[in-house]
């Protein structure tokens, strides 16, 4: 049995296919494409492969994982010629190759986005004065129920920029396993501030970290 772990963009009109959706699409590739997939034992047998984390509706990202095994070795420009040649439009394989670390390694994704405004000034200082606080709370959905959390000690700002008509940011944020937070948190205690009014443009995952900062892989 081949493992294979595959880094997908998703992006464009892709960006609007839900991740159940997205499950039932890559069932219809895999079939087109030929290969000869893995399917799990037992009375209801069927082909098995996962995703590392699910992206949310109307997200763009260049990194995406996707992992399944197959039955016999294929070279891995090979595999990766097949998928892309029967992907829908928007989604397009990067790399394959032999899995590295558990997917339990992840802890950390990173997003980029633009906030478009009238004053990108005034934006500008209204993210730094919330970035200024001590706690910036938000009420996250959980499994029991609404709560409030503060998000401040996880966020990390890679880079928030100013210019003409937006202010782009680059931040990463927890994922995996324990605790997924997106950009939208963000987002929505920056309205609850009362600031600059913006539209959010572009939400893109870019990357998928280990704790330590290394490229999950």
């Amino acid at each position: 049995m081949q493992r294979i772990r595959t880094i997908f963009e998703k992006k464009g009109r892709a960006k609007y296919i839900s991740h159940l959706d997205l499950n039932r699409c890559m069932l219809r590739t895999f079939r087109r494409s030929g290969l000869p997939i893995w399917y799990t034992e037992g009375f209801h047998s069927h082909p098995y492969y996962s995703f590392a984390l699910a992206l949310s509706l109307g997200f763009e990202s260049s990194c995406e994982i996707l992992d399944f095994n197959l039955n016999e070795e294929i070279p891995f420009d090979e595999i990766r010629d097949r998928l892309n040649a029967v992907m829908p439009e928007g989604m397009r394989i990067i790399s394959v190759a032999e899995p590295k670390l558990k997917i339990t390694a992840i802890a950390k994704a990173e997003y980029a986005f633009s906030l478009v405004t009238d004053d990108a000034d005034k934006l500008y200082a209204d993210i730094q004065s919330l970035l200024g606080q001590e706690q910036i709370l938000i009420e996250k959905k959980t499994k029991k129920g609404m709560k409030e959390v503060d998000i401040k000690p996880d966020m990390e700002i890679m880079e928030c920029e100013k210019h003409e008509n937006s202010v782009d940011m680059v931040m990463r944020l927890p994922a995996g396993t324990q605790t997924n937070y997106n950009p939208a948190l963000f987002v929505e205690s920056l309205k609850k501030a009362d600031s600059q009014p913006f539209e959010v443009k572009d939400i893109r995952r870019t990357g998928i970290f280990c704790e330590n900062n290394e490229i999950f892989s």
